[in-house]
């Protein structure tokens, strides 16, 4: 797969043959070596996007390698595509107040900025920045809001400790976690403004609750799933963190059990993959070799500051402009509940059909998982009927490595 070597001309030629030297295991690589010839794969890839990033300031989306996964002609595609500049945080911890001009993130006037300073514990000096949201936690806070009961995104984990003592450790460490990450220390503001705003907090406490069980009530960790249910339990968005524990002495035995609700405005599966990965350095003593977190409000200038939402609007009126209704399977427009109602049935498929969906992705050259959403788009539009139909997915843009 080697390509006959000439060695890398300029400086992003050189960052990127270091980079992908690096990556790859590979003692030199020459301009006119292919990333996936030599080894390369996706997930290495989303690792080199990344890197670059941390390294040049460059931004590449995963769609740009695909196409020139030659290093030279990636180089010359690179030139032009600059990552967003984040502005800088104006709110310092010796700010006597905070003013419209303080927030380049997101426009409020000076009452509307009075009233989220109130909304926080400790005022002004508790408050480490304010920005708007990313559209992804705009649709969730939607939701939230539409939601007459419970929390449709209202994340449950359940854990369970030998003892109370290691508990308590336990809490300890993720309260060190959440000090150090900007996002678990978020409180959501809406009312009375004109956007809804998030406020880093400098310090906020976990909240720990303790409860009693009854023996005679069943399992303990089934009586602590029933009395904390998403689908009835809400939490205060404005109280940072958006994470609340309930703690439980086992009837029967020393145990402790330990219920985690996390709102999916700050969170989700990899976030806690995170956390709970930086708990046990913390628990290991090995917390100084974690690495420096990075600002969530990296991510908002990204979403906010690169394309327009003028142009995300023009997007999707011409992608959607010919499309005269909704897309209703079965006819079912009036469908509401908390879900309870619903039964699922899981499959898992023949290894014979797995192996053949993955090879026709590979034909195609797509992933499994479009293959797979052009599948669901044929039972939808057999179930409603229409040929042309819409329907969503759930993407955080981590294509794009950052």
């Amino acid at each position: 797969a080697r390509r006959g070597y000439e060695a890398p001309r300029g400086e992003l030629e050189t960052v990127l043959a270091q980079l992908w030297a690096e990556l790859l295991g590979l003692e030199r690589v020459g301009r006119h070596d292919h990333f996936f010839e030599l080894g390369g794969h996706s997930l290495l890839a989303v690792r080199l996007l990344s890197r670059l990033s941390q390294i040049a300031g460059v931004e590449l989306s995963l769609a740009m390698l695909f196409a020139r996964p030659v290093l030279a002609d990636l180089a010359a595609s690179l030139g032009r595509h600059q990552e967003v500049a984040v502005p800088a945080n104006l709110i310092t911890a010796h700010s006597t107040a905070i003013t419209p001009g303080m927030l380049p993130l997101i426009g409020l006037s000076q009452p509307e900025i009075d009233r989220v300073v109130a909304t926080v514990p400790g005022g002004l000096a508790n408050i480490q920045d304010i920005y708007a949201l990313s559209p992804l936690q705009e649709g969730i806070l939607f939701h939230h809001l539409l939601a007459s009961e419970g929390d449709p995104y209202l994340l449950v984990r359940e854990m369970a400790f030998a003892g109370r003592d290691l508990l308590e450790r336990y809490l300890a460490a993720v309260q060190r976690v959440v000090d150090r990450h900007d996002i678990l220390r978020t409180s959501f503001v809406w009312e009375g403004l004109s956007s809804p705003v998030q406020v880093v907090w400098r310090q906020a406490r976990l909240e720990v609750v303790e409860v009693e069980l009854d023996e005679a009530d069943g399992p303990a960790h089934e009586q602590l799933r029933r009395r904390f249910d998403p689908r009835g339990q809400r939490i205060d968005l404005g109280r940072a963190p958006l994470i609340r524990f309930v703690t439980a002495r086992e009837p029967g035995s020393g145990r402790w059990l330990l219920l985690e609700l996390q709102h999916h405005l700050i969170g989700d599966h990899t976030t806690s993959e995170v956390m709970h990965a930086e708990v046990r350095s913390v628990l290991a003593g090995r917390a100084h070799e974690l690495a420096e977190p990075q600002p969530f409000r990296n991510l908002i200038a990204q979403a906010r500051l690169g394309v327009g939402e003028q142009a995300h609007e023009q997007f999707f009126r011409e992608m959607l402009s010919d499309i005269d209704g909704p897309t209703l399977p079965f006819g079912l427009g009036e469908v509401r509940g908390d879900g309870s109602g619903t039964r699922e049935a899981q499959r898992m498929l023949p290894q014979t059909l797995n192996d053949r969906l993955r090879q026709q992705a590979r034909r195609l050259g797509v992933s499994l998982a479009s293959l797979c959403h052009l599948a669901w788009a044929q039972v939808v539009a057999r179930s409603s009927g229409r040929e042309q139909v819409v329907f969503g997915t759930v993407l955080f843009g981590r294509m794009h490595g950052g």
